[in-house]
C-alpha cells in the first residue's frame, strides 16, 4: 500500500491517479471524507501536522509520497517508522540544493530533506523545477480578456508537467531509487512570452503578452504573500540564485519515454482555459 499526501493537489492528485491507473494499493490523505479520487483509490482523512490522527492512514503502508513544509516532520517521520513504513518520496524543489536557511523556500525544502534523511527510513526526493501547471495562475486574465501580464518576463524556466513528476513518483515508490535526488524537468526552458505564444496556438487566440517591470511585480507579489516569500522569489528570479532552466534527461531515464512538452500540457488542459 502506498499512502499519497497532498492527494488532491497538481501533483498529489496525479500520483494517485497514476498509482491507481497502474493497480497498485494506494491511499490518499485527505482532509474531507467526500474528496473526489480515481477508482482503485481508497481515502483516509488526516492530518500532517498532526501525526496521532495518522494511525489508521499508515496501517499497511510501504511507501509515502510526502510533501514538505509541514510543522512536526520528525514527529510524523518516527510515526510513519513506528507504523512499519520502509520508504518515503519527498516532493522538493530546485532550491533545496542552494541550502539556504534565510531564503524562506529554500529553508522548507532545505529542512524537510534534513528531517527525511535523519528519518531512518529509505528516501528518494524528487527535486522539480517550476510546474507547467502553474500557468493555471493566467486564467483570470483570460477570461477578462487577450492580455496576460507576467511577472519576471525574461526568466526561463524547464518547466515540467505534474503528471510527469507523478510518473517518476510512482516508480520511486515501488522501489530501486533509494538515496537518489531526481532533478525534474520538461525539455525546452521557456520563457513566460513563450509560453503565452503556446496557449495562443492551442486555444486559437491572439494573445498579446506583456511583462511587468521589477517595481510591479514586486508590488504584486506583496500584494499576495508574506514578505518572507517575495523576497525569496525575489533572490531566485531577480537575484539569480535558482537555476530553473537548465534541461534534466530525468524524466525520460526514469519513465522510459520522453517528457512531455508544454504544448503537450496545452492541449490536455485546453478546457480549463474555456
Amino acid at each position: 500500500m502506498f499512502l499519497v499526501t497532498g492527494a488532491t493537489g497538481n501533483v498529489g492528485a496525479e500520483v494517485v491517479a497514476a498509482l491507481a491507473e497502474a493497480g497498485d494499493p494506494v491511499r490518499a490523505l485527505v482532509r474531507r471524507p467526500d474528496a473526489v479520487l480515481p477508482d482503485g483509490a481508497e481515502a483516509a482523512v488526516g492530518d500532517l501536522d498532526d501525526p496521532a490522527s495518522l494511525g489508521d492512514a499508515l496501517d499497511g503502508v510501504e511507501g509515502i509520497f510526502l510533501l514538505p513544509g509541514y510543522q512536526d516532520m520528525p514527529g510524523m517521520l518516527a510515526k510513519a517508522r513506528d507504523a512499519g513504513v520502509r520508504r518515503i518520496v519527498l516532493l522538493s524543489g530546485g532550491s533545496a540544493a542552494l541550502e539556504n536557511l534565510d531564503n524562506a523556500v529554500s529553508a522548507y525544502m532545505t529542512l524537510a530533506e534534513r528531517a527525511v534523511r535523519e528519518s531512518g527510513l529509505d528516501w528518494t526526493f524528487l527535486r522539480p523545477r517550476a510546474f507547467m501547471a502553474n500557468a493555471l495562475r493566467w486564467l483570470p486574465q483570460l477570461r477578462e480578456g487577450d492580455t496576460v501580464r507576467a511577472q519576471f518576463p525574461h526568466v526561463a524556466a524547464a518547466c515540467v508537467d505534474p503528471a510527469d513528476i507523478a510518473a517518476v513518483a510512482a516508480r520511486a515508490l515501488a522501489g530501486g531509487h533509494e538515496g537518489r535526488i531526481h532533478d525534474l524537468t520538461g525539455p525546452v526552458a521557456l520563457r513566460p512570452a513563450d509560453q503565452v505564444a503556446v496557449l495562443a496556438e492551442v486555444l486559437g487566440r491572439k494573445l498579446e503578452f506583456v511583462g511587468l517591470t521589477n517595481d510591479e511585480t514586486r508590488a504584486e507579489l506583496t500584494a499576495s504573500m508574506p514578505r518572507e516569500y517575495v523576497e525569496a522569489f525575489w533572490d531566485f528570479y531577480v537575484g539569480g540564485t535558482l537555476d530553473e532552466a537548465t534541461v534534466y534527461p530525468t524524466v525520460a531515464e526514469v519513465t522510459g519515454r520522453p517528457a512531455r512538452t508544454f504544448t503537450d500540457w496545452a492541449e490536455a488542459h485546453a478546457d480549463a482555459f474555456s
